[in-house]
């Protein structure tokens, strides 16, 4: 009598699930191979593979009919023990949680007042002045909010480097910077200029524009650009 003893580190490098994904992306996984993944090893007589097909063909090729399956029908299956049962039932209701959620939101920015709408509820009320930093894709949508630095009612550091690594992070194409003056006056100070364009200068060097910097208060906004300052 032969057996198979095979496991998925054994076969050939391209006929590997999780080399297959890697190397080619997961939309050319077949169910069988992505539940492969999850369930890691087969049982002594099938791979991985070939035991994600037996459970796949028992619900007649329907993830909806597998995603209803309890862990003691899934152990009926030999190789599938506790561990590798609650694995696909946990698999499949994140598969259902993410079907029902809610798509996320496509944000643009397009005009300071838009940057001021989405960010005001994050300074609204503070009494301390806070370092934000807005990444943007390269049609302006927004990656996101990042926060720098917090400090006293009268400033806060911005740290060059941590704003800049914050948005490489994103991934960002460009940014827009953000802080808050908890007494009220928009105006940006000498300090808040110099910054500005000391970052803006850099960003120009590692292509990654500073298209605007918004200063906010609980009563309205400061656009440097709007205003002729950057």
């Amino acid at each position: 009598m032969y057996t198979n003893n095979t496991t998925i580190k054994t076969w050939a490098e391209e006929d590997r699930p999780r080399e297959k994904l890697q190397n080619s992306g997961r939309s050319v996984l077949t169910n069988a191979e992505l539940i492969a993944i999850i369930l890691g090893s087969g049982s002594r007589s099938k791979s991985a593979v070939d035991l994600a097909k037996e459970i796949l063909s028992a619900n007649d090729n329907s993830l909806y009919q597998l995603g209803k399956m309890g862990q003691a029908e899934l152990m009926e299956f030999q190789g599938i023990g506790e561990a590798k049962a609650i694995s696909i039932i946990a698999m499949m209701e994140l598969g259902r949680r993410r079907a029902i959620a809610e798509i996320p939101k496509i944000i643009k920015i397009r005009h300071a007042k838009d940057v001021y709408d989405l960010v005001k509820n994050k300074f609204q009320d503070l009494e301390h002045e806070e370092f934000r930093v807005l990444g943007l894709s390269r049609n302006n949508t927004v990656l996101g909010n990042k926060l720098i630095s917090k400090g006293g009612r009268s400033g806060t550091v911005a740290d060059g480097k941590l704003i800049f690594k914050a948005l490489l992070d994103l991934k960002a194409s460009s940014c827009i910077l953000m802080h808050n003056h908890p007494s009220g006056k928009l105006l940006p100070s000498n300090q808040d200029l110099d910054l500005t364009k000391r970052l803006a200068q850099f960003g120009k060097l590692i292509d990654l524009p500073i298209l605007d910097h918004v200063i906010f208060s609980d009563n309205g906004f400061f656009s440097f650009v709007e205003n002729g300052k950057l």
